[in-house]
């Protein structure tokens, strides 16, 4: 079996055509037909069944491509290690980030990181909770923002950062809109604007509410911080969010309000493979956080 042969059978497969996997590789469509039915014979399967001038995966051959693209992964990552070694200074971190901390949190430390390491590269991935820890698990990137910081143990460990509340977004014309500091239950007959069930920042503020004695009442959802802000912007009902996404700006048309009661905090930080070392370059960008959020937190106190 040869690296070609993969690299052919991973574009057909992609694109579902063997002229147009041709004219990708730069390649005549004879010789990518050829590398086909040379894996397909050593193999003792067909990979792909013809529908018209279309090419389809068997069962077989989707079980193929999967073992495929991970061994490509694992190759080009391999490169990647390789060459960070020689220069540590000029790899590309490969990062995943959620939507909570993509306005102020993720461009202020790329753009300080940057400015000490020009030469080094971002690769960037955003995703909800659970996808980031998959993603860190099966090494799709090498580390992730995320928050709350989770404290189970097992193929990832967190490193906390700092800690922030959330707080309230109303509507300006809302009742308690001039109010300083409220308690939750104050907003219990109110419509909740969530991230849907499954989001981390949906179970933190549905769990709050229950901890004060009612369940909210949820009438739209978003699946994106702007999306919710734009919502109770309209007047379609209050949130909670973590403070630091109000930090640039309160929407138009919104007031932030405190939350007295119950005292409402997650945590920030990173997860980090276990079952693995860092490459060169994600460890220079991990040491720099570190010390980014040392000094930052000294600053605050």
């Amino acid at each position: 079996m040869e690296w070609r042969q993969i690299q052919y059978f991973i574009e057909v497969a992609r694109r579902e055509h063997v002229t147009e996997a041709s004219h990708a590789l730069h390649v005549a469509q004879s010789a990518v037909s050829r590398q086909i039915a040379n894996l397909e014979t050593e193999l003792g399967v067909r990979l792909f069944v013809r529908e018209g001038r279309n090419v389809r995966l068997t069962p077989l051959g989707r079980i193929f491509l999967e073992h495929a693209e991970a061994a490509m992964r694992e190759i080009e990552k391999a490169k990647q290690e390789i060459n960070e070694f020689l220069d540590p200074e000029r790899g590309t971190i490969r990062l995943g980030f959620p939507s909570s901390l993509a306005s102020h949190i993720l461009p202020t430390v790329i753009s300080s990181f940057r400015a000490r390491y020009p030469h080094i590269g971002f690769q960037l991935r955003q995703g909800a909770f659970h996808h980031l820890i998959d993603s860190v698990v099966k090494g799709e990137v090498e580390l992730a923002f995320i928050a709350p910081v989770p404290t189970d143990k097992g193929e990832y460990q967190g490193h906390i950062f700092f800690s922030e509340k959330l707080v309230a977004l109303l509507p300006t014309n809302h009742e308690l809109a001039d109010q300083p500091a409220l308690r939750l239950d104050q907003l219990q007959h109110q419509s909740f604007v969530l991230f849907p069930s499954g989001f981390v920042l949906n179970r933190l503020v549905v769990n709050a509410c229950k901890q004060m004695g009612f369940e909210p009442k949820v009438s739209f959802e978003g699946e994106d911080i702007d999306a919710i802000k734009g919502l109770v912007a309209a007047g379609l009902g209050v949130t909670l969010l973590p403070e630091i996404t109000l930090m640039d700006r309160v929407p138009r048309g919104t007031v932030k309000i405190a939350v007295s009661e119950p005292e409402l905090n997650r945590t920030v930080g990173v997860i980090i493979p276990t079952n693995r070392d860092l490459p060169p370059s994600e460890k220079l960008f991990y040491e720099f956080l570190q010390e980014f959020f040392t000094n930052l937190n000294q600053f605050r106190d």
